[in-house]
């Protein structure tokens, strides 16, 4: 039997990072769902798809090809065999995943890949509906947040040092923006799941939040 930690909360709530850490204490697979979504996000943009077209997203969605692989001890995102891992990363990969993550037939194609992979080996994954849509059984759910103000604050000291020049309240604006769309999306809306616990991370390192959750893990498969 496999062992599945589902991770959901807002964007910037530092799912991502606290996933890695835990799936490298407990020597689990991190599935990072977001950047599948963003990589399909990166498809539609590509195509120059109308992000409010369902009818062209949904026959579209044959000829996107998503894979992640492990290289040199990290994992990367490839889109019909190219590698997109950076680009994935991107404000316009994001709003864009978000936008279109809210059709049916696009969540579909990316749980049903999800599913398998979790159904054969111990996994991390984070997103925004895992508890509740993609791994409803899992033995630990987790719902991470954190005040939109300090979700704004770490975006954008990560935006600077990678030598950008963010503006604090745009990210405040954008962070907002996607926390709506996610929350009130036809299909699989943001919410925690009825048994997942809540951590705040605002005021915890993620040493802390990995360390609460790679506690919760132990005793759960004890």
């Amino acid at each position: 039997m496999s062992f599945q930690i589902a991770i959901d909360g807002p964007a910037g709530a530092g799912k991502s990072t606290i996933a890695r850490r835990v799936s490298e204490t407990l020597g689990f697979i991190y599935v990072d769902t977001g950047a599948m979504y963003r990589a399909m996000g990166l498809y539609f943009l590509a195509r120059g798809i109308d992000t409010d077209d369902e009818s062209a997203i949904n026959a579209s969605l044959p000829g996107a090809d998503i894979s992640l692989q492990i290289l040199d001890g990290s994992q990367h995102v490839f889109l019909n065999g190219e590698d997109v891992s950076v680009r994935v990363r991107t404000e316009e990969a994001g709003m864009m995943a978000s936008k279109t993550s809210r059709y049916a037939k696009n969540r579909e194609k990316m749980v049903a890949m999800q599913q398998e992979i979790a159904r054969t080996s111990n996994v991390v994954m984070d997103g925004r509906d895992i508890g509740t849509v993609v791994l409803p059984d899992a033995p630990l759910k987790i719902y991470l947040t954190a005040s939109v103000s300090v979700r704004a604050q770490r975006r954008y000291q990560e935006l600077l040092h990678k030598g950008q020049h963010p503006v604090l309240q745009e990210i405040e604006k954008d962070i907002e923006a996607r926390d709506y769309q996610d929350m009130h999306r036809e299909a699989s809306p943001l919410r925690q799941a009825a048994d997942a616990i809540l951590i705040d991370s605002s005021s915890l390192t993620i040493d802390e939040v990995a360390a609460r959750i790679v506690e919760l893990a132990q005793d759960r498969m004890a």
